[in-house]
């Protein structure tokens, strides 16, 4: 055998025993809760769910250890904002300069911004790990922000996004992130607590109609959740939406009107979340923060057409 020949030889062996020992190596560890959620460090709140699903709260997730693990995945993040006439000139500037120092820094993100309008979007400057993409939208199609929000995205997920981005977080657009908005927040259902609501425990506004879709009857109920925040894979965000339009669907051929937040509420009753983001990841801006709210990640500067 030639020299050349055993080179060749050689090559082909080493090559199928490195093939060889990949195949047998186990998978990645998968990221444990106990690894970097520590519900104990905050007391004086609610951390887990009935359902073990943890509350993430600041001061109950290790960054150091999140950020080792998901370095790792080589993840892509979306993040869409519907912005249509007024909400456009008043808040996108804003919330996109915001979340472009904020949200995921450090990961892979593409912004998904849903506009009637292209002369509307904001001057950034380029990063190589983040990635603008504009949807338009024919404006406001049914008179109804959320219908328009919900149906503009599930079209954009199933033609798109789901092929594009790991998670995918759904925002208002009267939004201003002032500190990191990060990886704690990733799951599979991800669901935002009220600012308001966590806080009191009686008169929360669920729909009781019996008729309605969005119905959760007198005496039940597990939290009251934030509709301007929705996140999770990109096809349970897709199941969400879907839930929502078939309830709106049932409730107008019976003659009844009950509200976005109201018909997630519902959905998040019967499809509990993996993941829940505490008040501080959507504070109200006309609320002072209690002792328990240590660091808010992003503030709503107004309820008017949201």
């Amino acid at each position: 055998m030639n020299l050349k020949r055993k080179i060749l030889v050689l090559v082909s062996c080493v090559f199928s025993f490195l093939l060889l020992e990949h195949r047998l190596r186990p998978p990645a560890e998968e990221l444990r809760l106990s690894d970097w959620f520590h519900p104990g460090k905050r007391p004086d709140v609610v951390t887990i769910t009935d359902w073990l699903a943890p509350v993430i709260w600041e001061g109950t997730f290790n960054r150091q250890v999140l950020g080792r693990y998901y370095r790792r995945q080589n993840l892509t993040i979306g993040l869409a904002v519907l912005a249509t006439g007024r909400t456009a000139d008043q808040y996108l500037e804003l919330f996109m300069r915001s979340a472009n120092k904020h949200f995921m820094t450090g990961y892979r993100v593409v912004f998904y911004i849903m506009v009637d309008a292209l002369s509307r979007l904001p001057d950034l400057e380029p990063d190589p790990l983040r990635t603008f993409k504009v949807l338009p939208i024919k404006g406001d199609r049914w008179g109804d922000f959320h219908l328009t929000r919900m149906s503009s995205l599930a079209e954009h997920i199933l033609g798109h996004i789901e092929d594009e981005v790991d998670f995918l977080f759904s925002m208002t657009v009267n939004r201003v992130f002032q500190n990191d908005f990060g990886v704690e927040t990733l799951g599979t259902s991800v669901a935002q607590l009220h600012a308001w609501w966590y806080f009191k425990n009686k008169d929360i506004p669920y729909e009781r109609r019996p008729k309605s879709a969005a119905c959760i009857p007198f005496g039940q109920g597990d939290f009251y959740y934030d509709g301007s925040v929705i996140g999770g894979r990109p096809l349970e965000v897709l199941t969400l939406i879907e839930g929502y339009l078939q309830g709106v669907t049932h409730d107008h051929k019976n003659g009844l009107n009950s509200t976005y937040e109201r018909h997630l509420n519902k959905y998040f009753f019967t499809h509990k979340p993996t993941k829940l983001l505490s008040p501080e990841y959507s504070w109200n801006a006309a609320l002072r923060p209690p002792a328990q709210v240590w660091s808010v990640k992003a503030t709503r500067l107004s309820r008017r057409y949201f």
